[in-house]
């Protein structure tokens, strides 16, 4: 396959593509729990990320910072996932209050999983499988608004073509008309738009 055929194809599923971003969208995990809720979460969680470069004492209360505390002592990793996470806390260790400590983190990690609804219907396995796939669709079709705006910013028609004919799905003839150009025009911009697409792309 040609690059110019590549770029055909890729701006050809591109309302395909919208479609079933849609359809995960709405596809329910249990609980009224959505893949998009969790796509959310997934912010929530780069959030938490950046808020652990700050220390702890401005964003945690007194209380939050003393479950914070004796995880680091009792933990020995640190995974990503909350099930992962339930799992690395230790249910008991030889101080009681340390202990009665750790089973109160253990609560709020389980009720983490609960409210996301991990535990009532579908596999997390078939869960991530879908959540990643609505990432991948969603960052596909937001490269290709940014190269079509990219390409808008200096060669407005060619971007025009691009989108009715190939994204809208418009004949030739019918785009020609709106665009008011003649076919051997419409063709040599189409070359010529298709190959601009691509620079900007890569």
């Amino acid at each position: 396959m040609t690059i110019e055929q590549q770029v055909i194809e890729q701006l050809s599923q591109y309302r395909q593509k919208k479609a079933r971003i849609q359809a995960l969208s709405t596809y329910s995990v249990g609980a009224g729990i959505t893949v998009s809720r969790l796509n959310e979460d997934d912010q929530l969680q780069e959030l938490h990320r950046k808020l652990r470069g700050l220390p702890s004492y401005m964003y945690l209360s007194g209380y939050e910072q003393k479950l914070e505390s004796v995880a680091h002592t009792y933990m020995t990793w640190y995974p990503a996932g909350v099930k992962a996470q339930k799992q690395a806390v230790p249910v008991q260790v030889m101080d009681p209050e340390d202990t009665d400590l750790l089973q109160e983190l253990r609560r709020k990690i389980q009720k983490v999983i609960e409210a996301r609804g991990y535990d009532i219907r579908n596999g997390i396995e078939e869960i991530m499988e879908r959540l990643t796939e609505l990432q991948d669709l969603q960052a596909e079709v937001n490269r290709i608004d940014a190269v079509l705006d990219a390409l808008e910013q200096y060669k407005p028609d060619y971007a025009k073509l691009l989108r009715i004919h190939l994204i809208d799905g418009i004949s030739w003839d019918k785009a020609s008309k709106e665009m008011n150009i003649s076919k051997d025009v419409f063709y040599r911009w189409r070359k010529k738009a298709l190959t601009e697409y691509e620079k900007l792309a890569n």
